[in-house]
């Protein structure tokens, strides 16, 4: 059980960090007890930004001494309620914004290493501008960073070919919740010293340690990128012709997108500046990238392929980006699905994954579970279909009160596409961690073994609980 810091606490930890590491004005904490959708909302005794790995072991060794709870946060973009604090003000935030530096950039080994306060974007600039690239991108990389994609083991849309971050990360540094810290940034290949804390930390979500730095690998900064926006009939097409480019043309694939027709209207209706690729509508859309090093052989590989599906049937209509301006044109239509959705109204936001030769079948299936209970209802599906991750997102059904819908019916609905999932052998959590939002649900819907795993490994790191209580383990 954890205790309300005390005034001595307090004063200690604003004479280790000075003013600008330390706070306790209402007006400076604020924006960062809110987490990015606006679902939950906490309070905090004070708000700690730590400048060094030494700072934080500092840190966390006097609220271990004194049983205070301390709650990581790295941009404050999660989407389960990951890095709020409780209501309680019981609680310390400790941002780690401050922990901005890129470390070192090993070119010919192809490694950087990042603290945790590094934004991804900018991540991106420092790499690129030596001639590599760190293949992990996502809609919020202008504020996410370093710390908080290790420590939700973040996805984005080049899983297809890189991985999630665990993939990615070739070594961590972190604060234990004794004060200690784990220096374990070296990127060795063998490494036969019983559990891989590394990847241990990777999606704890700062329940066992505090992430300070990773080892990255990067790869060769793309010579070309081809980007085609494709109709297609349904989902089963999709995976078909996923298949297909999948064996034609291999690691070259590089992102593989899927988006309903009502969900690019959505867009166009609220997006400004938004237009759409193909000149007809079709039910279903698929954003493809490939990257490779020879542009002329990359164009010819996908104008084949393509033309092949056409034949095949497999494809209604095709348009290849011209240059880098339309594929991030088309990117941002992609991108900009969720703040449409907002637009339109209140939802139900679900971010799991399923076996990917079961994906179509899910997105054809769930709605139709869901009207039989909940006449109405409307089930949009878009995402990652080359990893299996659905982002699946519930609307009320039309002419009623939306919030009032969800307040009354929105615990039961995710509970049926939580356990339709499951069902399916899939996760409840794709790529957005657990944080608060679906900790009750882990407990109801997943198995005993796993959660008896995620308790023990809790218990034996951080037996006092001072890390991040409240979040992931149930």
């Amino acid at each position: 059980m954890t205790r309300r810091p005390s005034t001595t606490l307090l004063a200690r930890l604003a004479d280790l960090l000075g003013p600008k590491g330390f706070s306790v004005d209402a007006d400076v904490m604020a924006p960062w007890l809110t987490d990015w959708r606006g679902k939950y909302r906490g309070a905090a005794a004070a708000m700690l930004s730590p400048a060094t790995t030494e700072e934080v072991a500092a840190v966390v060794r006097l609220c271990a001494d004194a049983g205070a709870a301390l709650v990581p946060q790295g941009g404050n973009s999660g989407m389960v309620g990951g890095a709020t604090p409780d209501t309680s003000g019981d609680q310390l935030l400790i941002s780690l914004r401050r922990m901005n530096r890129v470390r070192d950039i090993d070119v010919d080994a192809r490694m950087a290493v990042a603290e945790a306060g590094v934004i991804l974007e900018n991540f991106h600039d420092a790499v690129l501008a030596r001639g590599l690239r760190f293949p992990l991108t996502l809609g919020g990389k202008g504020s996410a960073t370093i710390g908080g994609l290790v420590s939700t083991n973040a996805g984005g849309t080049q899983v297809l070919r890189h991985g999630t971050m665990r993939a990615l990360v070739a070594g961590i540094e972190a604060v234990l919740p004794d004060g200690s810290i784990f220096k374990g940034l070296a990127p060795l290949k063998k490494d036969n010293r019983g559990y891989d804390l590394r990847h241990l930390f990777c999606g704890a979500e700062g329940t066992l340690g505090i992430v300070t730095a990773a080892a990255l690998h990067l790869v060769p900064a793309a010579a070309a990128r081809r980007t085609a926006w494709i109709g297609v009939d349904s989902p089963e097409s999709a995976l078909l012709l996923l298949r297909r480019l999948d064996t034609a043309l291999g690691r070259e694939l590089e992102g593989y997108e899927i988006i309903p027709q009502i969900c690019l209207d959505a867009v166009l209706r609220h997006i400004p500046g938004t237009r759409a690729p193909l000149a007809g509508e079709h039910p279903w859309h698929v954003l493809l990238e490939l990257a490779g090093e020879n542009d002329a052989a990359l164009g010819e590989a996908l104008e084949a392929q393509l033309t092949a599906a056409i034949d095949a049937g497999l494809a209604r209509d095709v348009v290849v980006a011209k240059n880098n301006r339309e594929s991030e044109d088309f990117w941002r239509l992609r991108d900009s699905i969720s703040e449409a959705e907002r637009a339109e109204g209140p939802a139900l936001q679900h971010d799991i994954s399923v076996p990917v030769d079961l994906m179509p079948a899910f997105i054809a299936e769930n709605p139709r579970r869901l009207a039989t209970v909940y006449p109405g209802a409307r089930a949009l599906s878009f995402g990652h279909l080359g990893d299996g991750n659905v982002h699946h997102h519930v609307q009320p059904p039309p002419n009623v009160d939306g919030v009032a819908w969800l307040a009354e019916h929105g615990a039961a609905v995710s509970r049926l596409v939580y356990s339709h999932v499951i069902e399916l052998g899939g996760s409840i959590s794709a790529e957005h961690g657990i944080g608060q939002m679906k900790r009750d649900i882990l407990a109801e819907l997943d198995s005993t073994a796993r959660l008896a795993a995620l308790r023990g490994i809790k218990a034996g790191l951080d037996p006092s609980g001072i890390f991040n209580p409240g979040k992931l383990i149930p």
